[in-house]
Order: structure tokens, then sequence, then C-alpha cells
């Protein structure tokens, strides 16, 4: 949901947050090399733009409040469901059903098209993805989000691959109807065989106004540390990844000219030994945070100890969870 949560954050003035979706297939680059390249080498696909930032989210943890406990069933090697039950002192408790269907289509050793995702909760608000391949190079995924019975989001997404670029196109809650929508463009291309740039394109209309937003996009990628980035005439987002032998960190510094709002975050993730692993983050707003996560072998489960604190405002939150399958 992340153009639709950028694009709305925009219009209002928030920062942007960006939420991972799943990752596309790979495709072997055959694109003809250019001045810079060795006759024998080609210039990599660079991903999408929410891969810019995609391994320094996944370093930040995701805290806990109260009591969580999550169960994953396979009920085929295609279909698997899961239900969540979350209890909460301070926030309102509550319940998930959850179903994932991945078909037979290969295009990878490790993907499968199509793949259907859905979660609903007590209160009738569903959220549902389907992301087919409908061509080698063409990739097709569908967003519907409901806020019990009003409609949330709906969004639809076609990316194509090239051998050395990327060009995806967005269109959200777009209602002719109203004259209301919102769509998003973006591309990268891969300039050498480790920086890539590009360009993302935002146009919002709506109660007889618009806005058309134009922003660039940089990354630079070695084997192991990255450094990303965006700048537009409203934001500005950083990024730089960095992995060692038994640790990654990451640093995200994101700033809304128009909110006048600036933030700046650091987050890590230790693989201990005997299945352990720890995220911990520390951001300019006071926040300290960390999640520790252990695997209770040889049963499937995963039981996991958080805590939060802002020392600005004085609170706390801390939870458990277990994960079951």
């Amino acid at each position: 949901m992340g153009n639709v949560s950028a694009a709305e954050s925009q219009k209002s003035g928030g920062t942007a947050a960006q939420t991972p979706v799943p990752e596309a297939p790979k495709f072997s680059p055959s694109m003809p090399t250019a001045n810079f390249v060795a006759d024998n080498e080609s210039l990599p696909n660079p991903g999408t733009f929410e891969d810019l930032f995609k391994k320094v989210k996944e370093l930040m943890p995701n805290p806990l409040e109260g009591c969580k406990l999550v169960i994953n069933k396979g009920i085929s090697n295609h279909f698997q469901i899961n239900h969540s039950l979350s209890l909460s002192s301070f926030g309102q408790s509550s319940y998930h059903f959850g179903a994932t269907y991945v078909g037979s289509q290969q295009s990878s050793p490790t993907e499968a098209f199509p793949v259907l995702l859905g979660d609903i909760d007590t209160t009738g608000s569903l959220n549902a993805q389907i992301i087919h391949q409908l061509a080698e190079r063409i990739r097709a995924k569908a967003v519907v989000q409901t806020q019990q019975t009003q409609w949330g989001v709906y969004q639809g997404e076609l990316e194509y691959r090239g051998d050395s670029y990327t060009g995806t196109v967005t269109l959200a809650n777009v209602n002719p109807l109203e004259e209301t929508g919102i769509v998003v463009a973006h591309y990268l291309q891969s300039v050498t065989k480790r920086l890539s740039l590009g360009a993302e394109l935002l146009y919002h209309y709506g109660q007889g106004n618009q806005a058309t937003i134009i922003s660039g996009a940089a990354r630079y990628a070695t084997d192991n540390w990255y450094a990303s980035g965006t700048l537009g005439p409203t934001s500005c987002h950083l990024a730089y990844w960095h992995k060692g032998r038994e640790i990654e960190f990451g640093v995200e510094f994101e700033s809304n000219f128009r909110a006048q709002e600036t933030a700046a975050t650091l987050g890590y993730q230790i693989a201990l030994p005997q299945g352990v692993l720890f995220k911990g983050m520390v951001d300019s707003n006071w926040t300290v945070c960390g999640t520790l996560e252990k695997k209770l072998q040889p049963i499937p489960f995963t039981f996991t100890l958080s805590a939060l604190l802002n020392h600005k405002k004085d609170q706390s939150r801390f939870g458990f969870g277990l994960m079951l399958g």
C-alpha cells in the first residue's frame, strides 16, 4: 500500500511511510551492453521503487503490546490459513482470520503465481490482494481494503520489467463519477552495475483540485551495503543499509517540507546462536524499541518478547507473542 499511503500523506502534509509488498520474480538480463560495460556483461534489473528502502524497513522491529497468538496451518501445498489473536490493555483486542493461496504457475524456483492473500477481522474490515504474472515480464496486482462496510482503498498496479529497467503504473481510488483518484508512475533504470537512477510521478485529482509531484531517486549498491534516496519538492527520504558477519544495521532519514517534520531512525538486527534473533531501533523522537525472537526447536514455535519506551513522552509498551507453524 506504499503508493496510496505516500499519496495521501503528501496530500495531508504527513511523512510518508512505505509498506513492503511481495517480491517480484527476477528475470535474466539479456540487454545489449552499454559503452561503459564490458562486452560480455549486461546491466542488471534494478528492481522496483519499493526495493529502495525495503532492507532497511525489514530491520525495524515490530513492537507488541499485551499478548499475541498466531497459528499458521497448511491445508495443502497451495493453500494456507492463519489465525491471529491480540489482547491489549491500551488498544482494542482483535481477532484476524487470514488465507493464502499460491498457484502452480512456476516463474522461478522460489516463486509461483497467482498469489491470493486475504485477511478479515471481527469488525468486518477486509484486506485482500491478488498478484499474478501475466507474461514473462509483466506482473499485475490488485488490492482492496474495506473499513467495516465502507470502501477504504482499491488499487490496481501494472509492472513491466526490462533487462535493465522497471516501469510501474498504479491507479488508486479512481472514481470517474466523483472525478477523484490517484495515479502514480515509477521508473528505475540501471546506469551501471551498481548505480540506479529513477523518477516518480504522482498525480492527484479530486474536489475540483489537482496536483502533480515529480521526484527523483538514486541507489548505489555493493555486495554488502547500499545507499538510496528520493528527493522531491515536498519530501526527502534517505537510507543506508550494511550487512556484516553477524549484524545488519540501517539508517533512515525522512523529512516532509510542507509539514516541517523530520525524523531519523537507526535500526539493527543480530542473529545469535540457537535460533535467536534480536532487532533494535532508536529514533530522533526519543523512542527505543527492541524485539527478541526465539525458535523453539524441534516444535515449530517462535516465542517473541517486545519492549518500547518513549523517553520524551514517558510512555512504555511491553508484550509477548507466540507463533505456531
